[in-house]
């Protein structure tokens, strides 16, 4: 079995203690590797449909709107960890982005990071499942 958390290695006070990018960095690859998963089982098998597909789940726009829904079911410990990520300074926004989608997108990610890093899983599931959930393939 993997075990996750001898990759990890830090504890929660230090990862606390990272920049927020690297939250959002970490949750990029790990929210990209469950929306990949989650098109496989629902039968999209080959590489460039898996591309097109994951689209519709990582684009900036959709994960800002991906947090909007969520926020309200966040607890005041997630609600800083979103806030901290999206004041934190981003080098260059991409052209197919606005500023705010950018930054409540990085938001999300911090927080998908987060999660991950802290190894609260269970919320992380939670919180992976109510957005794979929102966008019908």
């Amino acid at each position: 079995m993997l075990n996750v958390d001898k990759y990890i290695g830090l504890s929660e006070r230090e990862v606390g203690l990272l920049n927020p990018i690297i939250w959002a960095y970490i949750g990029d690859a790990v929210y990209e590797m469950f929306v990949r998963s989650h098109l496989i089982t629902k039968g999209i098998v080959k590489p460039n449909q898996i591309h097109r597909a994951s689209i519709m789940y990582v684009k900036a726009s959709n994960q800002a709107q991906f947090l909007r829904e969520i926020e309200p079911i966040l607890t005041e410990e997630e609600l800083d960890i979103v806030r901290r990520t999206r004041n934190a300074k981003v080098g260059h926004v991409p052209k197919n982005a606005n500023l705010f989608d950018y930054k409540m997108a990085t938001a999300f990610e911090g927080l998908i990071g987060y999660l991950f890093l802290t190894r609260r899983y269970e919320r992380l599931d939670e919180i992976i499942d109510i957005t794979l959930n929102r966008i019908n393939m």
